[in-house]
């Protein structure tokens, strides 16, 4: 038996632990979404699966809370597969390894799937016991929130009775959200010719390795280093004195997580070796430098290795090379409406050599909608200019907070009855569903909340205990006081 299963709240935990054992990664979540429909049909409650896979499961009231408003409580099913290069990990066969680690749950070097599995277990959690008190109630679990928030994207209207939202992905205990960034994708493709390998030449392979990455919106404001980034700055470097040509490069692969590691294949002339190395060792310095206190696991090495066979073409490799130097990474503006709340940012995500053509994904997020689409058109433009077909991709809206909303008032008084305080009210740097489902479902009072969460969408994730229970404590009192229609 898994140690996590003994924690308190079990019942919430038991389902965590169900889910850890259910391979889940985007786009291939089916097991969970049979997992979840099994799960309301076992209790006997209404259960649909909507034509995108969507589950949702209603509850009636328990006696005497019938004239409360309808409560959906919402939550993705998909995780982010993400895992160290040292461990031999399938997202789509093996069950993740999750254990305690002092205060906190988390997972043998891969993503632990916190976010969003345990906002799911604590609703799940919610329908099946028999003691808790609470109107009308219904859980929404969609599917493919982390590649494209496809689930909430292509929920219908007239599914939901609900009158009030109650998101469960929010990654900080004691803080309410009412408010998030929306998202957009520019990606890209340099097409190049393959040319023969240079000949008199020696070839090297440069990694970086030991990043932290982790979540493109939350962890944005860390600083923390970009694979993509520092690949490109040496290259670009070395490029201006050496003779190199480039083979291949791998860097990065996800579109909502800062690329953590990344290696590039070089060709260099056996004159120049020497040279080469010089300016790498330098380099290594100086980056290593600057990101001491940031980045202390990174490790930039180059290894000789055989030689390619082909290269690119030299336009498009040094096309290619100043894009992605010009190219904004990281934090572009704060917000005004928000005390330190990030209004605008963006990830250079992967970047990929491909048979004939090399791939870049990037996504860019903002709470401003005009300030979203300036930034995506600036990197458009950097990236045409250097002449890469450009796309724009799984664009989706922000939400705006609500100062007023009923909810929010409910959930600060019971917050405040329970524990003393007033829960801080922010707005968040990341995707949340809240305001794609509220396209079709506009009167919906929308809020979100959740346990504290570290380094998602990495393999360093981890869930604080002791907060689980505060928030599942929480949503049960929440569910307790909803105010009548």
């Amino acid at each position: 038996m898994s140690e996590i299963r003994n924690l308190e709240p079990k019942a919430v935990w038991e389902i965590f632990q169900q889910l850890c054992d259910i391979p889940r990664p985007s786009k291939k979540e089916q097991k969970a979404v049979e997992f979840a429909k099994k799960f309301g049909e076992d209790l006997g409650l209404e259960t649909i699966v909507d034509e995108i896979q969507n589950v949702i499961i209603k509850k009636p009231a328990t006696p005497g809370m019938e004239d409360r408003k309808t409560v959906v409580l919402q939550g993705h099913l998909d995780m982010v597969p993400q895992k160290n290069s040292n461990i031999d990990h399938d997202f789509e066969k093996d069950p993740i390894q999750a254990y305690v680690d002092g205060e906190w749950v988390t997972a043998k070097d891969t993503t632990l799937g916190a976010d969003n599995g345990i906002g799911v277990a604590a609703s799940l959690a919610v329908l099946k016991a028999t003691d808790i008190v609470h109107g009308p109630l219904e859980v929404l679990l969609t599917i493919d929130e982390e590649t494209g928030m496809t689930g909430a994207e292509n929920l219908k209207a007239g599914f939901l009775n609900a009158d009030i939202l109650i998101n469960t992905d929010s990654e900080d205990e004691g803080e309410l959200y009412i408010g998030c960034a929306g998202g957009i994708d520019t990606n890209a493709k340099f097409y190049y010719r393959a040319e023969e390998a240079p000949v008199d030449s020696a070839a090297f392979r440069i990694d970086v390795k030991g990043l932290k990455g982790g979540h493109s919106g939350l962890d944005i404001p860390l600083g923390r280093g970009n694979s993509n980034k520092l690949l490109n700055r040496i290259l670009y470097t070395i490029n201006k004195s050496l003779d190199i040509r480039l083979a291949d490069i791998q860097s990065g692969s996800l579109r909502n997580a800062i690329p953590r590691e990344g290696f590039v294949i070089v060709t260099v002339p056996k004159a120049q070796v020497g040279e080469f190395k010089t300016f790498i060792d330098e380099l290594v310095l100086q980056i290593k430098s600057e990101l001491s206190v940031t980045e202390p696991g990174l490790e930039i090495t180059y290894t000789e290795t055989d030689m390619p066979a082909k290269v690119i073409d030299e336009k498009t490799q040094n096309n290619l090379i100043k894009a992605i130097y010009g190219i904004p990474n990281g934090v572009i503006r704060m917000s005004d409406a928000m005390e330190g709340l990030i209004e605008t940012s963006t990830n250079l995500a992967i970047v990929k050599k491909e048979d004939g053509f090399i791939e870049l994904a990037s996504l860019q997020r903002s709470s401003v909608e005009s300030a979203k689409e300036d930034l995506a058109n600036m990197i458009r433009c950097v990236l045409e200019l250097a002449g890469a077909e450009v796309v724009h991709e799984g664009d989706y809206p922000g939400w705006k907070p609500n100062i007023n909303s009923p909810i929010l008032k409910t959930m600060q008084d019971v917050y405040n009855n329970k524990w003393g305080k007033v829960p801080e009210i922010k707005g968040i740097h990341a995707g949340l569903e809240c305001g794609i489902i509220m396209k079709n479902y506009p009167k919906l009072d929308a809020i979100s909340f959740g346990p504290t969460i570290r380094y998602p969408h990495s393999p360093d994730e981890k869930v604080n205990i002791k907060t689980v229970g505060l928030f599942y404590e929480f949503l049960v009192e929440t569910l307790k006081n909803i105010p009548k229609k």
